[in-house]
């Protein structure tokens, strides 16, 4: 099962993972041939978060994270900030049910982490964030639906891989249910 959070944890993860998501997104990227996009890790870092801690702290984490870089790079673009937020939010809500906290991270856990990380992804850079740009910003549909192709790809590979292998270590340095025995 999931576990609930207090309000002061969830600020707190979403001040920390904001954070992680600013510096990773902004000194950590790597550019791609397709230009505005680039190879992105810390997708890893907010799918994390959202699986740990919540709907509203993968959200949060995502459209203040994003909107960091971009206040301090490209400028405000929202549609991709939404996407980002939109991302946490939808790995969150598909995870909601697991038992990391309790040490398991089965194979089907993986799975499912992996999964929910395409869909998300694909909600986020081949709908919310194309579809944006050229409602709000009327950029050119070819060029915006490329940057998302890319991505996803890049996005879902660099999550999946590096989230996983995030995850697995948490649940190991986690006691497991049932664990602890006790002794007469």
């Amino acid at each position: 099962m999931s576990r609930s959070h207090s309000p002061v944890v969830q600020v707190v993860a979403i001040g920390i993972g904001a954070a992680l998501f600013f510096v990773l997104g902004r000194f950590v990227a790597i550019p791609t041939p397709i230009p505005n996009t680039s190879i992105s890790i810390q997708y890893a870092i907010l799918a994390v978060l959202a699986v740990l801690y919540g709907p509203w702290v993968g959200l949060l984490v995502g459209l203040i994270g994003h909107l960091l870089i971009d206040v301090t790079g490209y400028g405000i673009w929202f549609s991709w900030e939404l996407a980002s937020g939109v991302f946490g939010l939808v790995v969150a809500l598909l995870l909601l049910r697991h038992r990391i906290h309790d040490g398991e991270f089965s194979a089907a856990t993986a799975l499912r982490f992996v999964a929910a990380v395409a869909v998300a992804h694909a909600a986020a850079w081949l709908l919310i964030a194309p579809l944006g740009d050229v409602l709000i910003y009327s950029e050119p549909a070819g060029k915006v639906w490329a940057q998302g192709a890319v991505a996803f790809a890049a996005n879902t590979i660099t999550t999946a891989v590096l989230g996983t292998l995030i995850l697995a270590v948490y649940a190991r340095t986690r006691t497991r249910t049932g664990s602890l025995t006790v002794e007469s």
